[in-house]
């Protein structure tokens, strides 16, 4: 059985056809608040992706990092008034206890941006040296100029690139950068920020680099499937794909899988809105299993708003499945439906089928991670 999935780099549906061991990377928190539902929404697509593919056969090894140095961390911290390292071990506490309580299966390895100074370190230096980066300014920045495939994960033009940068923490503005789109790769620190000695002066790593030297540390140079929220697409993985491709010389990432937001509101939810649904919040009230139904209802490279009744039908539609008994009726087709570009809604469908003819279906909705044990 093949199975296909759309590639943002590829802007189609293609198949995906990896060796026995399969190698993920999904980029993880900022840990500075607590985990809502778009963070859920993103990590179950990669958690029924590889509950499919176990069960095709393959080892799966999913690392989702924990950005635990980064300008949003550091600026909830001293407005706390607390220690940063201490503010995102507690939230990273939190949130591996919701994802844990989703029932998601855990990461291989959920390393911490802190931990791979050594790396960062290395691979800007070869980005140096080999012209794809220069100092400026107290910094080091990459230069897009010196990466004929710049452009090629995300597609965007110059002015949307521009656009996105602005609003997503890049500094388009930066009188030192020899293009308003080169990215920052070592930064001087300020005073209240942790400092790291580097050739290039003291000081702390940008965003992308860090997401870069972990997935290749973990995973190795080349890793078959790459993703998170579509909102990274520019500019964390445009940057991530020409400094990572830049450094080693080979291919970064296979395949690039993406995910769409959840709205609130109207828009995307967001710390910075403050337009949240926290998970935590609802695992008082309602199962994970009612949680993982009313998210897998929509296709997982849509954005839709959130409503409540989303989790009323779940809630409903979980009752049902669970009076029918044992059984793996329609498990065929829910895995055909998976195959074809995780189409979770489909394979929902394909359940109800099945319990309206009072079949029994706890052995197929185990493979989408739901337990039809009260």
């Amino acid at each position: 059985m093949t199975m296909s999935l759309y590639d943002t780099a590829k802007q189609a549906v293609v198949p995906f056809t990896p060796d026995h061991l399969v190698t993920m990377y999904t980029c993880g928190i900022t840990p500075y608040d607590s985990a809502h539902l778009g963070h859920v929404a993103t990590y179950l697509a990669y958690d029924i992706l590889q509950r499919r593919l176990r069960d095709l056969g393959h080892e799966t090894r999913c690392v989702r990092n924990v950005t635990d140095v980064d300008d949003d961390l550091l600026r909830k911290s001293r407005e706390l008034g607390v220690y940063y390292l201490d503010l995102a071990a507690e939230e990273t506490m939190k949130f591996d206890r919701n994802m844990s309580a989703m029932k998601l299966i855990p990461s291989y390895s959920e390393p911490r941006a802190t931990s791979a100074i050594s790396e960062i370190l290395k691979m800007i230096g070869q980005l140096i040296e080999s012209g794809h980066a220069y100092q400026a300014g107290g910094a080091v920045y990459y230069e897009i100029a010196s990466f004929s495939g710049f452009g090629e994960v995300s597609h965007y033009d110059r002015p949307t690139m521009l656009k996105l940068s602005a609003e997503r923490g890049g500094d388009i503005n930066d009188p030192h950068k020899r293009d308003p789109l080169d990215f920052i790769l070592w930064q001087p620190s300020l005073p209240d920020e942790p400092s790291w000695e580097s050739r290039w002066g003291a000081g702390r790593p940008g965003w992308h680099i860090e997401c870069s030297a972990l997935a290749m540390r973990e995973l190795g140079t080349t890793i078959d499937l790459h993703g998170g929220g579509s909102d990274l697409i520019y500019p964390h993985h445009e940057c991530e794909a020409a400094q990572s491709e830049s450094a080693s010389g080979f291919p970064f990432v296979r395949h690039w899988m993406h995910v769409g937001m959840v709205c609130l509101d109207g828009e995307k939810m967001s710390k910075s809105l403050g337009n949240l649904v926290f998970v935590g919040d609802l695992l008082e009230s309602y199962e994970s299993d009612a949680i993982r139904l009313a998210l897998l209802s929509q296709h997982y490279r849509s954005s839709f708003e959130w409503k409540h009744q989303l989790l009323t039908d779940a809630e409903s539609q979980l009752a049902r499945w669970r009076s029918t008994g044992r059984g793996d009726a329609a498990i065929d087709q829910v895995r055909e439906r998976l195959d074809d570009d995780l189409d979770t809604a489909g394979a929902l469908r394909a359940i109800d089928d099945a319990v309206s003819r009072s079949e029994g279906v706890s052995e197929t909705a185990s493979l989408l991670g739901v337990s039809t044990a009260p």
